[in-house]
């Protein structure tokens, strides 16, 4: 795929697009700012396939000037991770701590090629949908983690150097889920077409028990916006 002539043109953004409710919040709120977003979403052996093909759907939906689909699911090799170790089981309770579906380094890894296609794109910016409100308590969803991260991306590349340094903004970090759902919801994001669940099958159905789907089911009912997401059975 050929990198898009980058003369008199809009203010570009990568959007890191997992397929998941945040990211397409994330992408709406790129694109309502005026920023033409190319969106990237990576494909590192998680069991819950079917969001990169919800990811597609999203880019498509949303007017992506471009989706690219990178594949780095030798990290998956490493295991370590509920969502990438079948022998790992996702849990469906809340514990303590961080949980086995945190993945060692992601959003680090996630960041790194989002970092230099948009060197490539001299893009603004780099949008994540991270969160540190309701979230799974991941180290690298911390406001501590994108400002390190921002940082580096400030003297990592030639374009920092050269006085253009890519941003990297994380516009839901402080919001709660529910505040999430109302935002995305205001822009006109299709949340049906979204996937959360950590154990998700091949359609993209939910569990409705694992973490992801607590935090997605109690978002929609404390935004009271109606909950598309489709789960296997009736239990969710």
């Amino acid at each position: 795929m050929s990198t898009p002539d980058i003369a008199d043109s809009p203010d570009r953004a990568v959007v890191l697009l997992s397929g998941g409710l945040d990211s397409s919040t994330v992408l709406a709120i790129a694109r309502a700012e005026g920023l033409a977003c190319h969106t990237l979403a990576i494909g590192y052996g998680q069991r819950h396939a079917a969001e990169l093909r919800a990811a597609q759907r999203i880019a498509d939906a949303m007017g992506a000037v471009e989706h690219r689909e990178i594949d780095v699911s030798a990290i998956g090799a490493f295991g370590g991770s509920a969502l990438t170790d079948a022998g790992i089981a996702v849990p469906e309770t809340p514990g303590d701590g961080i949980p086995v579906t945190y993945v060692p380094a992601r959003n680090t890894l996630f960041l790194s090629i989002a970092l230099g296609w948009a060197e490539v794109l001299d893009a603004r910016a780099i949008y994540i949908g991270v969160n540190a409100v309701d979230y799974s308590g991941y180290p690298d969803c911390r406001p501590a983690f994108i400002e390190a991260f921002r940082q580096l991306a400030a003297c990592a590349t030639r374009q920092a150097v050269e006085g253009r340094p890519v941003d990297v903004r994380a516009p839901l970090i402080d919001a709660s889920k529910a505040e999430i759902i109302r935002r995305g919801s205001a822009l006109g994001v299709d949340y049906s077409l979204t996937v959360s669940c950590y154990q998700a099958d091949d359609d993209g159905r939910a569990c409705g028990r694992c973490d992801a789907c607590r935090l997605r089911r109690e978002g929609f009912a404390t935004a009271g916006v109606a909950d598309p997401t489709r789960y296997r059975s009736e239990g969710g």
